[in-house]
Parts: C-alpha cells; sequence; structure tokens
C-alpha cells in the first residue's frame, strides 16, 4: 500500500535554516561546477566568516533542512553536493562546520564519502552505528 505520507518528508528545521539551506545548496551547486581547487578557496573563505561552532542537535537539524530542501531539487543531491551545502548554510548562519571528504568503510564495501562534521565531535548527519567508520583524506 503506497500513501502520500510515505514520499513525502516532514520540514526540517527552521524558516531561516531552510532559507540558509535552500541558499548554501544553490551555490555547492555552483561551486561544485568549477574546478575543485576554486571549491576548497571558496570555502576555507566561508568558513572563516563562521567563528561560533555549533551544537550538534542544531547542526542535525541544518543537515535536515538540506536534505528536504535536496529533495525537492530537479538534479542529482548526493553526499559531496549536500554536504557542501551544509557547511556553506552553517557559514551563511555564521556558524563553522568542517567540509569532510573521504571513505566509509561498511562491513562489506568501502566507497567514497563526503560529510559535515562539527571539529572535535565527529560526523553530523551520518549513520556511524553497526560498524560504519568514516575516514578522513582531507578536511577543509
Amino acid at each position: 500500500m503506497t500513501t502520500i505520507r510515505a514520499h513525502s518528508a516532514p520540514r526540517a528545521g527552521t524558516f531561516l535554516e531552510r532559507c540558509a539551506a535552500r541558499l548554501g545548496l544553490t551555490i555547492a551547486l555552483v561551486l561544485l561546477r568549477l574546478p575543485f581547487r576554486y571549491t576548497v578557496r571558496l570555502v576555507r573563505i566561508a568558513r572563516r566568516v563562521g567563528r561560533r561552532p555549533l551544537t550538534p542537535g542544531h547542526a542535525e537539524e541544518l543537515v535536515a533542512a538540506v536534505r528536504y530542501v535536496g529533495r525537492r531539487r530537479p538534479v542529482r543531491i548526493a553526499c559531496m553536493e549536500s554536504s557542501l551545502g551544509t557547511v556553506l548554510a552553517a557559514a551563511l548562519l555564521r556558524r563553522n562546520l568542517t567540509w569532510c571528504l573521504g571513505a566509509r568503510f561498511v562491513p562489506p564495501p568501502t566507497e567514497y564519502h563526503a560529510w559535515a562534521e562539527i571539529p572535535g565531535h565527529g560526523p553530523v548527519g551520518e549513520y556511524t552505528a553497526g560498524g560504519w567508520h568514516h575516514h578522513t583524506a582531507m578536511c577543509i
């Protein structure tokens, strides 16, 4: 049995967080079309704007807001796009998150992955239970 509720997601975050998520995700989609060195430079500049760290609960809400906004886009929004959008949305809210690129080791396969991280707290909005380990190759 299929219902509308199964295909729709509840709104995540406050109105201000959803606006920052929409703008951050749009900027992320533009930045990922540029050469990667420019993307890295602009993320480092954006991280200087946000001086205060996010609390883990607030960061989870921001990740959920970016994923909610991303579901309404007609383009592919995967880990790279959503994590970069989350970091940029946090910078728009004058907060600080770290953008991490690396690998995620799950029980059988290994896959490349990108995620947002609070310094000293680990990945935000990621499933880390059940043997999933995130190994960082580069933090920006």
